[in-house]
């Protein structure tokens, strides 16, 4: 019998610009032995996200950076196949952190999420709308951007992971949402499955007159997933006492000079702008709170979700590359293995 084998990528550069394959390093290596107090779980599912580029950087963020020689760090979901946790046991379901392998020593305390026995929703839910993603547009958009029925919200990156979800609750609260994507297509499924009232494609629209257009009672809520120039169009906009949840600022994630501030920065003194950034984990023990109204959500139809799955831990280093050409559909994942039988 041939014996298993782990691989793993490692970061073995600092990318210069966009990532690159040559960033990261395969290794094969032992499959790791759990120790007391720990399981090994076998990665099903590997999220890939715009904060991977920030984590492979040595630069101030919230996390430290990934060093060099490390597995890249990354979320996950797996199962497990041996416990010495007494907390865990074989055929668990996990989500936690253990990054770019396909195995994992844990420990219970460590991880995230528990999938509870009988859950029949798709594992790819649980990565997604139920996930990291759905829990930063929950939790970004109703604490800190607090919308009001009646009111406009602007949502960039619409068709991402996150933007998807934000709109959708958005119209939940009585909001009218306009939404900003990078394809026709995408801004088709923006307002024809979603419930977007309207959607703008920045690669073929003046994105400061098309909001002009679509919101003509300003701005009262941004989410913003990108900067740059689309921030700069939204604040051109903003109505009084408005709101700016900074989640994401992928346009400059590749940029390796400084990048100057927005052109109308003023305007956030001038309308008495509340400009909130914010990382999800900030909220990590109000996770199933989260997690129950977003699970109600999508048991009543209210939510719709979209995944775009990679098959094959070897191709993740080129897969990441979508999430800055616009190419993934939703949220993008790394399918590493079989599910199990449930």
């Amino acid at each position: 019998m041939n014996e298993r084998r782990n691989r793993a990528w490692r970061l073995a550069a600092r990318p210069s610009g966009a990532i690159k394959e040559s960033d990261f390093r395969l290794v094969e290596e032992a499959v790791p032995a759990p120790q007391p107090g720990e399981a090994l779980v076998r990665t099903i599912y590997l999220s890939l996200d715009p904060t991977n580029r920030i984590w492979m950087s040595d630069v101030d963020q919230y996390m430290p950076p990934v060093q060099l020689g490390d597995v890249m760090r990354g979320g996950t979901l797996g199962v497990v196949e041996q416990s010495h946790d007494p907390a865990l046991k074989p055929g668990d379901i996990v989500q936690g952190m253990w990054g770019w392998q396909d195995y994992a020593c844990v420990a219970s305390s460590g991880l995230r999420n528990r999938i509870a026995a009988g859950d029949a929703t798709p594992l790819t839910a649980h990565m997604s709308v139920l996930g990291g993603t759905g829990l930063t547009a929950y939790f970004g958009l109703l604490d800190h951007g607090q919308p009001k029925a009646g009111e406009t919200v602007v949502v960039s990156a619409a068709a991402g992971a996150v933007g998807s979800i934000v709109g959708q609750i958005a119209k939940l609260q009585g909001c009218r949402v306009v939404g900003i994507a990078g394809s026709d297509d995408k801004c088709r499924w923006l307002t024809t499955e979603l419930g977007f009232d309207a959607a703008i494609n920045y690669r073929k629209e003046n994105v400061l007159e098309a909001l002009r257009r679509h919101c003509p009672q300003g701005i009262d809520v941004d989410f913003e997933n990108v900067g740059g120039e689309t921030l700069d169009a939204v604040l051109a906009l903003v109505n009084n006492y408005s709101r700016i949840v900074l989640c994401g600022l992928i346009a400059t994630y590749n940029d390796d000079v400084k990048v100057a501030g927005p052109a109308r920065f003023a305007n956030i003194l001038m309308k008495r702008v509340k400009v909130q950034g914010f990382i999800v984990t900030d909220f990590l023990k109000r996770f199933p709170e989260g997690r129950a109204q977003l699970a109600q959500w999508l048991n009543e139809g209210k939510l719709k979700y979209q995944v775009d799955v990679v098959r094959g831990l070897e191709n993740a280093p080129k897969a990441v590359g979508k999430l800055f050409t616009g190419e993934n559909k939703g949220k993008l994942l790394v399918q590493v293995s079989d599910e199990p039988p449930r």
